[in-house]
């Protein structure tokens, strides 16, 4: 059984910031740079946001171009990628966007976190426990058992920390928006972590390309990444 191929992606600030702190979420991509993510999802075998991200922003999460979904569909696909979320405690409303669109959905969470889920989601996704917390290489071992090959994270802030100080992602596609929030109650791209090797362990650049107004940095994470890429 292999895990997936994952790739992290995220759109910033030049301050480093997702969001900034207000109610509304904060649109940094531009349509250009929105459209190179529908893209990138309907390459992907899955698409994973964290709990916060869906009560936060409420995303359908889906591959908006009809071009890509037929695509997908004449390749044997699903028309939309397995739409992923993780929670630690449970705390996910029924009525939110993710449920009722696009295809299928599995939420990973805690021994406790599925008792409170297991009646909330019946008949609209699987609810996997993966122990008494967390544990995102058991999550990764699960999704390679389902045939996900590549696994797209889009956040928000918990999931690409998580991510990258377990060691678990293999790419980057970080896009940098010219916008300034300067806000230091807004959410940023990581959070505090030990990341392995610290400071001083260099990723590689493997490309830069320009998107509307964005400029999007590709990097890969780890030895022999980019082989899905």
């Amino acid at each position: 059984m292999t895990r997936p191929y994952v790739l992290l992606s995220v759109a910033v600030s030049l301050d480093g910031y997702i969001d900034d702190a207000g109610p509304e979420r904060l649109l940094l991509s531009d349509p250009a740079d929105f459209d190179r993510v529908d893209r990138v999802r309907a390459e992907s075998d899955a698409i994973l946001v964290g709990a916060e991200t869906l009560r936060r922003d409420n995303p359908r999460l889906l591959v908006n171009s009809a071009e890509r979904r037929a695509a997908r569909v004449a390749a044997g696909k699903p028309e939309f990628p397995l739409k992923v979320t993780v929670t630690a405690r449970g705390d996910l409303d029924r009525e939110l966007n993710f449920w009722h669109h696009g295809g299928a959905k599995v939420v990973y969470t805690t021994e406790s976190g599925a008792a409170r889920l297991a009646d909330r989601l019946v008949g609209i996704a699987d609810v996997v426990a993966l122990g008494v917390e967390l544990d995102f290489g058991a999550l990764l071992d699960d999704l390679g058992r389902r045939g996900v090959g590549r696994l797209m994270v889009e956040g928000g802030t918990g999931m690409h920390t998580a991510f990258l100080a377990a060691d678990l992602a293999d790419e980057l596609h970080l896009a940098v928006a010219p916008i300034v929030v300067g806000d230091s109650a807004a959410p940023r791209f990581l959070a505090d972590a030990r990341f392995p090797g610290g400071s001083t362990r260099r990723r590689t650049l493997a490309g830069v390309e320009r998107v509307g107004d964005m400029a999007v940095l590709r990097y890969l994470l780890r030895p022999g990444s980019g082989a899905a890429s």
